[in-house]
Protein backbone atom coordinates (compact mmCIF):
# COMPACT_ATOMS: atom_id res chain seq x y z
CA UNK A 1 0.00 0.00 0.00
CA UNK A 2 0.85 3.27 -0.80
CA UNK A 3 1.50 6.25 1.70
CA UNK A 4 -1.62 7.77 0.79
CA UNK A 5 -3.53 4.86 1.14
CA UNK A 6 -2.12 4.15 4.47
CA UNK A 7 -3.03 7.92 6.00
CA UNK A 8 -5.96 7.67 4.38
CA UNK A 9 -6.54 4.45 6.64
CA UNK A 10 -5.27 6.54 9.70
CA UNK A 11 -7.70 8.69 8.96
CA UNK A 12 -10.77 6.42 8.82
CA UNK A 13 -9.39 4.77 12.13
CA UNK A 14 -9.70 8.41 13.88
CA UNK A 15 -13.20 8.49 12.30
CA UNK A 16 -14.31 5.86 14.12
CA UNK A 17 -12.75 6.60 17.38
CA UNK A 18 -14.49 10.06 17.20
CA UNK A 19 -17.70 7.73 16.64
CA UNK A 20 -16.96 4.98 19.17
CA UNK A 21 -16.80 2.55 16.64
CA UNK A 22 -14.19 0.11 18.11
CA UNK A 23 -15.36 -2.37 15.76
CA UNK A 24 -14.47 -0.66 12.24
CA UNK A 25 -11.08 0.22 13.98
CA UNK A 26 -10.48 -3.45 14.91
CA UNK A 27 -11.46 -3.96 10.97
CA UNK A 28 -8.13 -2.40 10.25
CA UNK A 29 -6.06 -4.50 11.94
CA UNK A 30 -4.38 -7.67 11.09
CA UNK A 31 -4.85 -10.20 14.14
CA UNK A 32 -1.76 -10.20 15.86
CA UNK A 33 -1.84 -6.57 16.08
CA UNK A 34 0.40 -4.89 18.60
CA UNK A 35 -0.94 -1.96 20.25
CA UNK A 36 0.34 0.09 22.78
CA UNK A 37 0.07 3.37 24.60
CA UNK A 38 3.43 3.60 26.24
CA UNK A 39 4.72 5.24 28.73
CA UNK A 40 7.52 5.19 31.44
CA UNK A 41 5.11 4.86 34.26
CA UNK A 42 1.02 3.33 33.68
CA UNK A 43 -1.31 5.56 35.75
CA UNK A 44 -3.71 5.63 33.07
CA UNK A 45 -6.34 2.55 32.33
CA UNK A 46 -5.62 2.64 28.32
CA UNK A 47 -1.53 2.36 29.00
CA UNK A 48 0.31 -1.04 28.19
CA UNK A 49 0.70 -3.40 25.45
CA UNK A 50 -2.04 -5.41 23.98
CA UNK A 51 -1.29 -8.52 21.91
CA UNK A 52 -3.61 -9.19 18.78
CA UNK A 53 -7.07 -7.53 18.36
CA UNK A 54 -8.86 -9.51 21.44
CA UNK A 55 -7.20 -7.17 23.18
CA UNK A 56 -6.93 -3.64 21.86
CA UNK A 57 -11.09 -3.01 22.74
CA UNK A 58 -9.73 -2.55 26.49
CA UNK A 59 -7.20 0.41 25.36
CA UNK A 60 -10.47 1.60 24.26
CA UNK A 61 -12.81 1.01 27.10
CA UNK A 62 -10.09 2.43 29.41
CA UNK A 63 -10.19 5.60 27.68
CA UNK A 64 -13.43 6.13 27.93
CA UNK A 65 -13.43 4.92 31.78
CA UNK A 66 -10.69 7.72 32.36
CA UNK A 67 -13.23 10.52 31.38
CA UNK A 68 -15.18 12.48 28.33
CA UNK A 69 -12.29 13.20 25.55
CA UNK A 70 -12.78 16.67 24.64
CA UNK A 71 -10.14 17.39 22.02
CA UNK A 72 -9.02 14.96 19.52
CA UNK A 73 -7.57 16.65 16.17
CA UNK A 74 -4.49 15.04 13.91
CA UNK A 75 -2.62 18.22 13.00
CA UNK A 76 0.31 16.42 10.92
CA UNK A 77 0.42 13.32 9.15
CA UNK A 78 3.48 12.00 7.46
CA UNK A 79 3.56 8.88 5.93
CA UNK A 80 6.56 6.61 3.39
CA UNK A 81 6.17 3.77 0.85
CA UNK A 82 7.33 1.07 3.39
CA UNK A 83 4.36 1.17 5.84
CA UNK A 84 4.57 3.58 8.23
CA UNK A 85 2.58 6.44 9.62
CA UNK A 86 3.17 9.41 11.78
CA UNK A 87 0.68 11.85 13.46
CA UNK A 88 1.31 14.29 15.47
CA UNK A 89 -2.36 15.48 17.30
CA UNK A 90 -4.04 17.48 20.23
CA UNK A 91 -5.58 15.70 22.71
CA UNK A 92 -7.48 16.61 25.99
CA UNK A 93 -9.77 14.89 28.47
CA UNK A 94 -11.47 15.57 31.65
CA UNK A 95 -10.12 13.01 34.33
CA UNK A 96 -13.74 11.18 35.81
CA UNK A 97 -11.61 10.51 38.98
CA UNK A 98 -10.30 13.91 39.75
CA UNK A 99 -12.02 16.30 37.80
CA UNK A 100 -8.90 17.49 36.17
CA UNK A 101 -8.81 18.74 32.37
CA UNK A 102 -5.77 17.02 30.67
CA UNK A 103 -4.48 19.09 27.23
CA UNK A 104 -1.36 17.43 25.31
CA UNK A 105 0.61 16.67 22.33
CA UNK A 106 0.43 13.10 21.39
CA UNK A 107 2.35 11.09 18.74
CA UNK A 108 1.43 8.47 17.13
CA UNK A 109 2.98 5.84 14.80
CA UNK A 110 1.38 2.96 12.75
CA UNK A 111 3.04 0.11 10.59
CA UNK A 112 1.15 -1.61 8.02
CA UNK A 113 1.15 -4.64 6.80
CA UNK A 114 -0.93 -5.92 3.57
CA UNK A 115 -3.16 -2.64 3.66
CA UNK A 116 -3.64 -3.16 8.12
CA UNK A 117 -2.09 -1.79 10.77
CA UNK A 118 -0.29 -4.34 12.47
CA UNK A 119 1.65 -2.17 15.10
CA UNK A 120 0.54 1.32 17.31
CA UNK A 121 2.47 3.08 19.61
CA UNK A 122 1.32 6.57 21.05
CA UNK A 123 3.52 8.31 22.76
CA UNK A 124 1.95 11.05 25.45
CA UNK A 125 3.17 13.35 28.17
CA UNK A 126 2.59 11.00 31.30
CA UNK A 127 3.69 13.19 33.87
CA UNK A 128 1.13 15.02 33.40
CA UNK A 129 -1.70 11.99 32.90
CA UNK A 130 -0.28 10.90 36.44
CA UNK A 131 -0.78 14.08 37.86
CA UNK A 132 -4.06 14.15 36.47
CA UNK A 133 -4.97 10.49 37.95
CA UNK A 134 -3.99 12.05 41.20
CA UNK A 135 -6.03 14.09 43.65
Amino acid sequence: MSAEENIATVKEIYAAFGRGDVDAILEQCTDDVDWAAEAAIEVAPWHGVKHGKAEVPSFFAGIQQAGPVTEFTPLSFAGNDDGDVMVFLRYAFTTAATGKDVAMNLHHFWRFRDGKVTYYRGSEDTALVASAFTA
